[in-house]
């Protein structure tokens, strides 16, 4: 675990950042941290990507794995929760309902560790879902960037792209995808068009 928190009971910690930052695979570093130290450990995913590895599996851009129970809501936690998990890891946040800050912050009340990792803002560039939640009550927040495509400057923003052109502002907010549809942009070269001027670029 980085920084070298140590806490008696239980904590939480967010990793969060664009895609391609590596988000996933510091979980799963963490992860396998965590079963080395014979911690038992359990891992959940949402069902909304199945990328990669599948639905029953966490899986980074770079085909690391580490076998996940998918779930479609944060109540789900709970009720597929193995009681003896000291370590909870919970991949692809942002797509889960509000409800899961405090399944989290109830899972680290009863003194487990809980990991979880997401996107922390939209294609937009706005913020997404319940991580701005969860990274303001967690002990530890780290934030990753990606390197942007185009300029190579830290990159911060997810860009969406439909066929080949930055998705309009009206877009909706959720579209599962990797290379194909996304690229990590810095500040400066991501672009979001309102829905007029999209379709003025085709002309």
């Amino acid at each position: 675990m980085s920084g070298g928190f140590q806490a008696s009971g239980g904590w939480m910690e967010v990793v969060a950042g664009v895609m391609f930052s590596g988000k996933t695979e510091e979980l799963l570093r963490r992860v396998r941290r965590a079963t080395i130290a014979r911690k038992r450990v359990q891992v959940f995913k949402s069902h909304l990507d199945d990328r990669y590895a599948g639905l029953w599996a966490v899986s980074s851009h770079d085909r690391r794995t580490f076998e996940a129970t998918p779930v479609d809501s944060s109540a789900q936690i709970l009720l597929r929760l193995d009681p003896m998990a000291q370590v909870i890891a919970i991949d692809e946040a942002q797509f889960l309902d509000a409800g899961i800050v405090q399944v989290a912050s109830s899972l680290a009340d009863r003194g487990r560790r809980v990991i979880l990792a997401g996107t922390d803002t939209d294609f937009r560039g706005e913020p997404f879902g319940a991580m701005p939640q969860l990274m303001a009550v967690s002990e530890m927040v780290d934030k990753l960037h990606a390197i942007c495509v185009l300029c190579g400057s830290p990159a911060s923003r997810n860009q969406r792209l439909i066929d080949g052109k930055p998705a309009p502002y009206e877009s909706p907010t959720i579209m599962v995808g990797a290379a194909d549809s996304y690229e990590a942009r810095c500040r400066a070269c991501h672009i979001v068009p309102r829905r007029d001027e999209a379709q003025q670029q085709l002309f």
